[in-house]
């Protein structure tokens, strides 16, 4: 008798990929749409980064989504919190400081999985 195929794996997609990446952001760093988008291996997908982003409260897992800000350090995502300095108050409350929606040293908690995952 030949022994039966093994079961294929459950397909993954897009969003489950970026939700993943986004749960290895070290607390007190921050990544950026475009950064998660290369390392996925979509170098223009920093847009649907942003929408995997917007759904990750639809996740099975707590997905923290606050510590993934703009190119520039900027919490344009902000506006998709229930109020709109919820993001801000999850940053600060991991000693990142924030001003006028910017990431304060940003080039220095910048987290880029591409190199930290190597």
């Amino acid at each position: 008798m030949k022994p039966a195929a093994p079961k294929p794996a459950e397909p993954r997609n897009f969003f489950q990929d970026v939700h993943e990446v986004a749960r290895l952001i070290p607390p007190g760093r921050v990544s950026t749409y475009g950064a998660i988008a290369h390392y996925l291996g979509s170098r223009r997908g920093a847009r649907t980064v942003g929408y995997a982003m917007m759904a990750a409260h639809t996740a099975d897992h707590y997905v923290p989504a606050h510590r993934v800000v703009n190119r520039l350090g900027q919490l344009t995502g902000r506006l998709h919190y229930a109020t709109p300095f919820a993001m801000q108050e999850a940053l600060e409350a991991e000693g990142i400081r924030v001003e006028e929606d910017q990431v304060v040293d940003f080039a220095k908690l910048f987290w880029d999985p591409s190199t930290e995952l190597a």
